[in-house]
């Protein structure tokens, strides 16, 4: 037995609660090493010593690299669990608790009595309703479409492609490049209803002195350019009654150096009240005229227009939590994207978190954080994550030159072991966005790769999000590019593509819907899944390598294919089959 490869760890994704009375525990082993692997649990509130155990034998629920994750669900009225492992390997086992391998339980005799060991297993301290990391349950369900809102619509099936200046009263100007408008948006909600999306996230609407509006100068205002308040709350009302959900992008990590409390800094100096607010200050600020010059304040990245809030500052925080409620009392707003998420304090966020779950408990907050998210992820801060890391793991699969179906699959696995299952399933699915390539332009204008990719997406574990046309095959690789105006002349061939790809969703995948690699599939370019409930399997394959062999299917529906036939995929190729469990 491979000791050295056996890990758990109590209180994270290894050890988490999906319920009041259910468990989930995980524990980690050499690939192909253990024989079998056993979790007792018992109630650590327990009158009784020895308290008594419960035997559950754990099954293999994922594996990749060198190592097999074994899992076992408790369902008991138990709150409160104590629990240890038995690894066994042929003739050879182990107790494992405590971080440590032992052929005996905790419990220490001394003649006839009994010195309780209990504290010494791993401990679950307590089930809390209100600390069980979740997502909102009409996210878990959602699918999402993003909207730059300058670049999408002016009209009904059309965008002006005009840039344009507005000043506010006070003098600040707002500036746009293309001229979509929240009107615009609002006059093609039968596109983005009819093709199956149930939820718009919009990049920033709040007064900004740049198109993109990641320099906000007011947090409770509509940028002019885009709309009016009234505006926006047509659009949230018209959402509403079609029964969709509206996300909007809260930038607080930075805000534009025309900020009402930079100004004042930038104009008193030591004198005024908002020194507190920005990192780096050294006085007299000084705004560069001349890009390359370093400013003397933290900015964000090197933007000198975009000074750094002080997050951990309290009044800042303060003021912040009032704009995230705020916007959720007045236009209810169904939750929030948050930029640059990890770079703001920590204290900031559960301050924020408490005034929009106060204002609306099935609000969702979503952060901007590229890397593992699990710290950020524990039920203080966020619900959900944009999921860069699914981005990175297509786009190494599909767009690379010898795609490998076998090493995707186990970082697929890598990805979905990351987090609690509840948390797996809201994280926030993309190919692309308004930062990066677009997906067709990594692929080299492959469609069939764009569109094996969009499988992925609608199809894997997690909230998937499509940003704004992609589904009329933008292209992009530079900011201006990939942040073009909406292609409405575009046919929409591949937008039935997405229609029913999202119907097949919709119709066979819900929040009890498992997942598992097809590994009996998955060799050379090969890639396959299956996602299973209680009455139906789905399994989708895709290989942009080149031809090969897969095993035969046998009985199935088709519910989408291209370049198969039975126990044969070609190059490119790709099917979405459905296996009826009732027949």
């Amino acid at each position: 037995m491979d000791r050295a490869a056996v890990l758990h760890i109590p209180l994270s994704q290894y050890a988490f609660a999906k319920s009041e009375h259910t468990l989930v525990i995980r524990i980690r082993a050499k690939k192909e090493d253990l024989s079998g692997c056993d979790l007792y649990y018992g109630d650590r509130a327990c009158r009784k010593t020895p308290i008594e155990f419960y035997r559950i034998p754990m099954h293999v629920c994922a594996e990749y690299a060198c190592f097999q994750y074994y899992e076992a669900e408790i369902h008991s009225v138990y709150n409160r669990i104590c629990y240890y492992f038995k690894l066994m390997k042929g003739q050879e086992w182990t107790y494992y608790y405590g971080d440590r391998f032992t052929e005996t339980l905790a419990d220490f005799y001394l003649g006839d009595q009994v010195v309780d060991g209990r504290s010494e297993y791993y401990q679950y301290p307590i089930i809390l309703k209100e600390e069980i990391p979740d997502v909102p349950e009409w996210f878990k369900t959602a699918v999402v479409y993003n909207i730059f809102p300058d670049s999408f619509a002016s009209g009904r099936r059309s965008l002006e492609n005009r840039a344009e200046e507005k000043r506010l009263e006070d003098g600040r100007t707002c500036r746009s490049r293309l001229g979509g408008t929240l009107r615009g948006i609002r006059e093609n909600l039968d596109y983005i209803q009819g093709m199956g999306f149930t939820c718009l996230y919009l990049n920033p609407v709040f007064s900004g002195g740049e198109y993109h509006k990641y320099d906000v100068l007011d947090y409770y205002h509509i940028d002019p350019c885009l709309g009016t308040e009234a505006d926006f709350q047509e659009l949230v009302e018209e959402l509403h009654r079609r029964g969709m959900k509206i996300i909007i992008d809260g930038v607080f990590n930075h805000c534009s150096w025309e900020f009402f409390a930079f100004e004042d800094v930038a104009a008193k100096g030591r004198a005024s009240r908002y020194c507190k607010w920005f990192y780096g200050l050294e006085f007299p600020v000084r705004k560069p005229e001349n890009a390359d010059e370093v400013p003397n304040y933290t900015c964000f990245a090197y933007e000198r227009r975009m000074p750094k809030l002080n997050t951990a500052e309290r009044e800042v925080q303060m003021y912040f939590a009032d704009v995230g409620a705020y916007w959720i009392q007045k236009y209810h707003v169904d939750g929030w994207r948050l930029d640059v998420a990890n770079e703001i304090h920590r204290n900031f966020w559960r301050s924020f978190r408490s005034a929009v779950k106060s204002a609306d408990p099935d609000a969702v907050l979503i952060g901007e954080v590229w890397e593992n998210a699990e710290t950020w992820l524990r039920g203080d801060a966020f619900d959900s994550t944009m999921n860069y890391e699914f981005r990175r793991i297509c786009r190494d699969y599909l767009a690379a030159g010898s795609p490998d179906g076998r090493s995707a699959a186990c970082q697929f696995e890598q990805m979905r072991l990351r987090y609690p299952t509840n948390i797996v399933n809201g994280q926030l699915n993309l190919i692309d966005s308004h930062d990066v390539p677009r997906f067709l332009s990594l692929c080299r204008g492959d469609l069939g790769k764009w569109k094996m990719a969009c499988i992925l997406l609608m199809l894997m574990p997690g909230v998937p999000s499509l940003f704004y046309g992609d589904e009329r095959k933008i292209q992009g690789i530079m900011e201006n590019e990939y942040r073009k105006g909406m292609a409405w002349e575009e046919k929409e061939d591949v937008c039935d593509f997405v229609r029913e790809l999202i119907r097949i969703r919709k119709e066979y995948i819900d929040g009890s819907t498992g997942y598992h690699p097809v590994w009996g599939m998955i060799h050379s370019g090969v890639f396959a899944f299956a996602r299973e409930n209680a009455g139906c399997e789905i399994t989708a394959v895709m290989n942009p390598g080149e031809a090969c062999a897969i095993p035969e299917m046998g009985e199935r529906i088709v519910l989408l294919e291209n370049g198969c036939r039975e126990g044969w995929i070609g190059q490119g190729g790709y099917g979405v089959w459905l296996r009826d469990k009732g027949r």
